[in-house]
């Protein structure tokens, strides 16, 4: 059934290649999407999405402009083009190390862990953490970390698996229990951010960039956390992180609205004007993907992860796609970059269009996504 939504995606994807030339897409402004000389936190997405169309349709248009967008990652990281905050495995792990997956090869691997290097850098023994944004010793985000960190963390563990560097996979894992136990609130919600003291590494307090409020849960923060904790059980076969990944999934999908299209906090109030976020569904569907690869059949949570999934691909498949939009640039509508910031409430995410390829071909094709080996 999802043949025909995936062929839709190639051919968005592949106008799309002609549309954007050299740059990169990050969301849209009165459906079209704006774009960047690869400067943004979401580049590698784009990147991501053209490899998913090769592997998927063979087509070699995919394979080149993918390549491209490779070379430019090496521009990138040997400029130290805005790479000052965590979201380098975004950035790498569906470019260049997606490249070297496909195609075997060895600069791509390269360009990877030189990149792994880069996330590794911001490691700060003294709080044990990874921090997100800025240079270390800034004053508001010196001691912070962020939910989202933990898509990253799989750059650090496939380092060390194709290393041996213990380094990596410490501070991988370090930055994952310090993640589990501050941002992971006891009712199974999540804190976006949170804040540790610079001086004395004591832990401050909780709270958002993008949420609704700082003790609201939002849903793409949410996202991150069952996707991310899921990848870091994949690499370490810690049982509290695969437990922490159900705890959330089960949290965001006992919450899907009538329409089974998550709002873009879990505490927002909810009136005919509240935004929606497409894009965190379609990360909570990979996520849920990858709970199920191991999850046993008898295991007590499959069942409800089974039907959350089944419901949110539905959602996303028969209101939200642009499926038929045969002119649509996205593939999702109604996602969101900043609500709160009034930056992109309701409009295509590059990251929302990524994560509905990777699901579908997870789901079609038993593909893994970029993630790991």
């Amino acid at each position: 059934m999802w043949q025909p939504i995936m062929d839709d995606v190639v051919a968005k994807t592949k106008a799309n290649i002609e549309r954007f030339g050299d740059q990169f897409p990050h969301v849209s402004l009165n459906d079209q999407y704006q774009l960047n000389d690869n400067t943004d936190w979401t580049d590698g997405f784009w990147s991501g999405l053209l490899w998913l169309c090769y592997e998927y349709s063979g087509d070699d248009a995919f394979k080149e402009a993918a390549r491209r967008t490779v070379a430019s990652f090496r521009n990138r990281l040997d400029n130290q083009v805005e790479l000052d905050h965590h979201d380098i495995g975004f950035l790498y792990s569906l470019s260049s190390k997606a490249q070297w997956m496909i195609e075997g090869d060895e600069e791509a691997k390269r360009l990877t862990l030189e990149a792994a290097d880069v996330l590794l850098n911001r490691w700060r023994p003294e709080l044990g953490i990874i921090q997100a944004w800025g240079p270390k010793g800034h004053p508001e985000n010196g001691g912070r970390i962020i939910i989202d960190c933990l898509m990253n963390l799989p750059l650090l563990y496939w380092a060390h698996r194709v290393t041996g560097e213990q380094k990596y996979y410490d501070v991988a894992v370090a930055h994952a229990e310090i993640s589990r136990r501050f941002l992971v609130r006891g009712d199974d919600s999540s804190y976006h951010t949170f804040y540790f003291d610079q001086e004395t590494g004591d832990a401050l307090r909780g709270g958002t960039a993008q949420g609704y409020r700082d003790g609201s849960t939002w849903t793409r923060g949410q996202a991150w956390g069952i996707y991310g904790f899921a990848l870091s059980y994949h690499y370490t076969k810690n049982k509290a992180f695969l437990e922490t990944s159900i705890r959330l999934a089960k949290y965001f999908l006992e919450r899907l609205p009538e329409d089974l299209v998550v709002y873009w906090d879990f505490n927002a109030p909810v009136n005919a004007e509240t935004k929606r976020d497409s894009s965190a569904s379609a990360i909570t569907a990979c996520g849920v993907l990858e709970l199920l690869k191991v999850l046993p059949a008898d295991h007590p949570d499959r069942e409800v992860l089974e039907r959350g999934l089944e419901q949110t691909m539905k959602g996303l498949a028969e209101g939200y796609s642009t499926v038929n939009k045969p002119g649509a640039q996205g593939l999702l509508e109604r996602g969101s970059y900043s609500v709160r910031g009034g930056n992109a409430p309701d409009d295509y995410m590059i990251w929302g269009d990524y994560y509905y390829m990777e699901a579908l071909m997870r789901i079609e094709k038993g593909h893994k996504g970029y993630w790991y080996e």
